[in-house]
């Protein structure tokens, strides 16, 4: 029997490396700005085409390489950064592993121009595919000018499953946000079919931090600064009442490198607890400054997961320094109970008495102090409140009786005779408001307590899909001022993406450079909302759900409908009519599905009497 176990040739070596190296277009960006980092470069230009597909080039004024030099880094395992194993400990530089140029020219078309400051030309490199095509003498400019063309193009598989241009574009925008932060005194351009999306001097961290992700930024930010014998850690945090729901500016570095770390992310979000709510996020820029000698940066790679010697002692010194920054500046509101007005008081009943409580009185008692909400209404009080209440609750009542799976789903369980709408109800119908989000009704199996917030939001989503299916448009309400949202360089891809459904709603909106669009129409279903909210909202959930070239209209169409929703629907500051209730809660209770919103949360829930009988 003959020998099986052969040595695989070095072009299939390096495609099998480029599958944990090189994963897209961004990843190409990530090694070739390193390499020029690490080449000394002060200005650095990166420029795509075609979300990376055709070209990503990268040209920089680094020292350059020789003609030896220029052939022998695309070898796989060549490097100028490490020469023994001990040097792994001690690095100063992004890449040390030589797998990067190698991984590249396996998987697409290189053509490199470099040359160094003292030499009097340069050398010119072209590589297909590993192979080395031609090398020549060429006059260029002090520094390294390399191009990749057609990525993955001997990879079919590979380029095929790469996703929309406008997923690649945010990933590689991602990527060289990540870049800049970490090399605030580097100039750097990013160009995508030549547009401009940044042009980024150098600057200090808060600088750069400013113009990567708009002005309005640097007043939320708090400095972070600790300095200890074990590490450094310096950088900026925002204050609790800034915090997002989604879409956090979330970075941590060490010495001078991007890096994920849950165990740190952790810590960081525990200093936040009692102070945000549960769903949201703090944006965070932190920079750790360590020993080299006391982390693993050969773990992955992507070099992005690092190990930590004394992790358990970093991750105390960083809560301990998140911790006194919170508490230094003072970020806990303040209540000024002078200047208390009457909308801002408590509705406290007096103990033991009847009084109306202390405040603004509710829309449905009119301040009346005879008021007794567990009295039914007049006949003539029940036809102007409950006019159109009765009809939307019978039509959406009845529909749940015939289908007991529906039922369950949305909350009405038991069986078809207690949801008859025909049958003589044993409580009026009434809807009592509880506060300034909630409202409460009888149930046939206790009390239903209705999030009245949620359920204009299902309300409003089932109106526009209805819009959306029956392929008619919507009416646009131009705005008499124009309304200006920061949206970030990084959204730009998506937008653009959206633009037709956009228009097609009913909206106008007009780019006007560096992450910034002016909103000129809104559609005149939700003309109420902020119109730079309701576009940040659509676009928050665009890129919270990104999918795959080809994904079907309905999907875009439902995040855009759950981001209008989102922000048309009325915040739970606000107090509502109780006209206003029961038309929320009768149009909810008609809806195919109304016990979820369309990200799934509950919109009611049902106190039974077993539970009611509990509590007295």
């Amino acid at each position: 029997m003959s020998d099986v176990i052969k040595l695989l040739p070095d072009s299939v070596a390096n495609q099998i490396a480029a599958g944990e190296v090189i994963q897209r277009p961004a990843s190409v960006v990530k090694e070739l700005v390193e390499n020029a980092v690490d080449a000394g470069a002060t200005e650095i230009q990166v420029i795509i085409k075609d979300a990376g597909r055709t070209l990503v080039q990268v040209v920089d004024n680094g020292c350059g390489m020789s003609a030896t030099d220029a052939r022998l880094a695309f070898e796989r395992h060549s490097t100028s950064k490490i020469r023994k194993a001990d040097d792994l400990f001690a690095l100063h530089t992004m890449g040390f592993r030589g797998e990067a140029l190698a991984s590249i020219c396996a998987v697409s078309q290189v053509d490199l121009r470099t040359m160094r400051a003292d030499d009097k030309v340069g050398t010119r490199l072209l590589i297909n595919g590993s192979q080395i095509e031609s090398q020549q003498p060429e006059a260029c400019a002090k520094g390294s000018n390399m191009m990749v063309k057609n990525l993955f193009f001997n990879v079919p598989a590979r380029r095929k499953f790469l996703k929309k241009d406008s997923v690649e574009m945010s990933n590689i925008i991602h990527e060289f946000e990540r870049l800049a932060l970490v090399n605030p005194g580097v100039e750097l351009t990013l160009i995508h079919n030549g547009t401009t999306l940044h042009r980024l001097p150098p600057a200090n961290m808060r600088q750069r931090i400013v113009n990567l992700f708009g002005k309005q930024l640097n007043d939320k930010l708090i400095p972070v600064d600790t300095d200890t014998d074990l590490v450094r850690i310096h950088g900026f945090i925002v204050r609790p009442e800034h915090c997002r729901k989604r879409n956090a500016l979330q970075y941590f570095f060490v010495n001078g490198r991007n890096m994920r770390h849950p165990y740190f992310h952790k810590a960081v979000m525990q200093t936040y607890e009692g102070m945000i709510p549960a769903d949201e996020q703090p944006t965070y820029f932190l920079d750790f400054t360590v020993d080299p000698s006391s982390i693993d940066v050969n773990i992955h790679p992507t070099k992005s997961e690092i190990k930590f010697e004394q992790e358990q002692t970093i991750r105390q010194i960083l809560f301990a320094a998140v911790k006194e920054t919170l508490g230094r500046f003072a970020t806990a509101p303040e209540i000024d109970f002078a200047n208390l007005s009457a909308d801002d008081c408590p509705e406290i009943p007096a103990l033991g008495s009847h009084a109306a409580p202390v405040g603004k009185p509710s829309a449905i008692n009119g301040g009346g102090q005879s008021y007794n909400p567990f009295r039914a209404p007049s006949a003539s009080n029940w036809e102007e409140l409950y006019r159109n209440f009765t009809s939307e609750k019978a039509q959406a009542v009845a529909p749940a009786a015939t289908d007991g799976e529906q039922s369950a789903l949305n909350g009405l369980e038991g069986d078809a005779s207690e949801l008859n709408p025909d049958a003589e109800p044993t409580l009026p119908a009434t809807i009592l408001p509880l506060g300034r989000r909630y409202a409460a009704m009888a149930d046939t199996r206790g009390l239903r307590v209705v999030d009245l917030c949620r359920a204009h939001r299902a309300v409003i989503f089932h109106r526009l899909m209805e819009t959306f299916n029956r392929g008619t448009s919507m009416g646009s309400q131009r705005l008499i001022f124009p309304d200006r949202v920061e949206l970030g360089t990084v959204n730009e891809p998506i937008i653009r993406d959206l633009e037709p459904q956009l228009s097609a709603l009913g909206f106008e909106i007009a780019p006007l450079g560096a992450g910034r669009w002016s909103v000129n129409a809104v559609p005149s279903i939700v003309d109420s909302a902020n119109p730079g909210e309701l576009l940040a909202a659509i676009v928050e959930e665009a890129a919270e759900r990104v999918e795959s070239a080809g994904a079907p209209l309905t999907s875009t169409l439902e995040r855009i409908a759950t981001g209008m929703a989102r922000a048309a629907a009325f915040r739970g500051d606000r107090r509502l009519t109780q006209q206003e209730i029961d038309h929320i809660v009768g149009q909810l209770l008609s809806l195919p599905v109304p016990g979820f919103t369309p990200d799934g949360k509950p919109t009611f829930a049902v106190i039974t009497e077993p539970e009611i009988a509990a509590l007295l």
